[in-house]
């Protein structure tokens, strides 16, 4: 636990005298000693080696202010605020840097009152001590004790100016930091960039960009501002003003300039920047005449580019950029690997997958989405075995692809395997609660589904509503779906065409004609859905199955859309059971037409012809079916009319 704030000036007083008693002389052995101690501290600080570190120190008997500062210092870095302090107390001589970095632990820890207690018992500060306090309370929100402290400091450098600028930023307060920072008595590249970057995150592009047209002539390129020129570039890009992206890259030199050796020019940040521009906007020949252009390119030029050529589909020309790059990294390949599996090549995905020499969980992740999307299901499965033997963990991710796949090929069993890996590895987020809804629901286990439903409360999204109702309708709860949905129109979240089209089908599913009408007119006029080819199946199949065949022919006349298969076998399904022969042959006839190698319309036709003693138009449809060597589907059987 963090010490108290009462006892802190206490505990701090009875060390004080500590502070300024310096070690007593040492020899140069003891010294060379000690300071290999501490390059071995430090080196096992920086690699995460902590605990080690202080094994190291423990066992040490000779030591000085640094070896305690490293330590303390690399607590600090962790985080360990309490590990910290108790090392702070127990320092037989502290200096400055012991109290500074003590001081940044606790603001770094959000403790910005603790860190203003040592602060203010603090006997020599110096200008880090004031500029860690004032930007602790500046990042924290809290500009009037920021500001009373600015005012205090006895010398301000840039920093303590920069943390002024920036936490009112932060704060929203733009005309304030704007105002500091004209105010400055002198800038770094930090103060530009700060200031422009807060602007451009408070949406204030045009303002950036005139103080950086401002101070550009101002300092007469003093300053190397080329890091506040990309940060606006990409600003630009982000909300899609391309040309004055490309015209503040323009304005940045190219080339050095050899009268004025400071001068900034373009970096490869620059040309990324810009490029990346185009690509967002797809431009890509613009992007690729700007990548060609470039005398130097990292990894990120490579990707971009690569990543542009695949958001247009042209899968040829980023393979072959892909082949043309130095050194490919995780990056490329999973772009390559998503991009195949966009396109349903996943043969292709599969095989850089296969000659990847390093793969993630990304890499992991795209490849079985690919599967689960292409419909190669237990491949899915299969890498995600492999995913596990090879020591990659899942994620959200990874598990819901998997549910996915478990709801598309009803396997229950795995489900709830899959399900038991959410419970041990995340915390089930809305969008995997829905996966999980939808997985159970296609098993029909539609009590478990229910149960996740439930649990959500509030978290529902659509997404949720759409998956239970759904989950109803298909398997005998139409009842229960068209109740649900009721509740979902009080609670007034706006149903999809998704929502609709289960809706529609639990009328269906229950004989609602006139229901089923209310709802569909409902969605067109209530919501504002345009009717999808699934609805208006639906709704033929309502109308005809309740006898009203002539008002289902009506409704596909009125379609806005082409009519599809779903929807004439919807009407020659209702036909059948009406024996309404002449709507049959215009039924049967469209679907000919749209599936003339499928045999279904051709039988039904002619055993409503057989079952009404209408033996020549019987004998006519098997003609025509001999004649187009049109085979009979497995489950349909064609009542014999040669026997009459």
């Amino acid at each position: 636990m963090l010490i108290p704030w009462s006892r802190l000036r206490t505990v701090l007083s009875s060390h004080l005298h500590l502070y300024t008693r310096p070690y007593s002389k040492i020899s140069p052995e003891t010294a060379s000693n000690i300071r290999t101690l501490n390059n071995k501290i430090t080196h096992l600080i920086r690699n995460s080696k902590l605990d080690e570190a202080r094994m190291l120190f423990n066992s040490s008997k000779q030591r000085n202010t640094v070896t305690w500062n490293s330590m303390l210092g690399g607590y600090v870095r962790r985080r360990d605020i309490t590990k910290a302090r108790q090392l702070f107390d127990e320092m037989p001589e502290r200096d400055t840097v012991s109290w500074n970095t003590m001081i940044s632990g606790y603001v770094g820890c959000g403790c910005i009152e603790e860190g203003k207690v040592l602060f203010e018992v603090m006997r020599c500060r110096d200008i880090v001590s004031w500029n860690t306090v004032i930007s602790g309370y500046a990042k924290n929100g809290r500009m009037d004790d920021a500001l009373r402290l600015f005012d205090q400091a006895p010398v301000k450098n840039v920093v303590t100016w920069n943390a002024m600028v920036t936490g009112f930023l932060q704060n929203g307060e733009l005309g304030k930091a704007v105002w500091f920072f004209k105010k400055m008595p002198e800038r770094d590249a930090a103060s530009v960039s700060a200031l422009v970057s807060g602007l451009i995150r408070n949406g204030e592009l045009d303002k950036a960009g005139k103080i950086l047209l401002e101070v550009s002539c101002e300092n007469d390129d003093r300053l190397d501002m080329v890091h506040a020129y990309n940060t606006l570039i990409a600003g630009y890009g982000q909300r899609g003003r391309v040309e004055d992206a490309r015209r503040l890259f323009d304005q940045i030199p190219y080339q050095q300039d050899r009268n004025r050796s400071v001068r900034f020019k373009r970096n490869v940040v620059s040309w990324n920047s810009m490029i990346m521009c185009y690509v967002k906007t797809k431009d890509i020949l613009s992007a690729r005449i700007l990548f060609d252009e470039m005398m130097e390119r990292d990894t990120c030029s490579w990707n971009t580019m690569i990543s542009g050529y695949i958001d247009v589909s042209d899968m040829e020309e980023a393979s072959k950029l892909f082949r043309e790059m130095p050194n490919p990294d995780v990056y490329s390949w999973n772009s390559m690997i998503s991009g195949y599996a966009q396109m349903g090549k996943v043969e292709k995905a599969h095989e850089f997958f296969e000659k990847m020499p390093e793969r993630n969980r990304v890499s992991w992740n795209s490849m079985i989405a690919a599967c689960e999307k292409n419909k190669r299901y237990k491949t899915a499965v299969e890498l995600f075995i492999k995913m596990q033997l090879d020591g990659e963990k899942p994620d959200r991710h990874t598990l819901s692809s998997l549910l996915s796949t478990c709801a598309e090929i009803v396997d229950i069993k795995l489900g709830i395997q899959i399900h038991q890996q959410v419970i041990k590895i995340v915390v089930p987020d809305v969008p995997l609660n829905n996966s999980l809804i939808t997985m159970y629901a296609r098993c029909g286990s539609i009590t478990e589904a229910r149960a996740i439903f439930k649990e959500m409360e509030s978290r529902k999204d659509v997404i949720s509503w759409n998956a239970m109702i759904g989950g109803y309708a298909s398997h005998g709860y139409a009842n229960k779906a068209l109740e649900l949905f009721g509740v979902m129109k009080e609670l007034s979240i706006k149903p999809t065409y998704i929502t609709f089209i289960s809706v529609l089908n639990a009328c269906a599913n229950t004989g609602l004609a006139d229901e089923g009408r209310m709802h569909f007119k409902s969605m067109v006029n209530d919501y504002g859905i345009e009717p999808r080819v699934e609805h208006y199946a639906t709704l033929v199949d309502i109308v005809g199955r309740s006898g009203q065949l002539d008002e289902a022919m009506d409704v596909i006349k009125g379609m806005l859309i082409e009519p599809d298969k779903a929807v004439w076998g919807a009407l020659l399904g209702a036909c059948k059971v009406h024996n309404n022969i002449k709507l049959a042959r215009v039924a049967a006839e469209a679907l000919i037409r749209l599936e003339p190698e499928s045999s279904t319309a051709y039988v039904l036709l002619h055993n409503m012809y057989v079952d009404i003693g209408q033996w020549d138009d019987a004998t006519e449809i098997r003609m025509l079916m001999e004649k187009h060597n049109i085979r009979k589907a497995a489950g349909y059987s064609l009542v014999d009319s040669s026997s009459r």
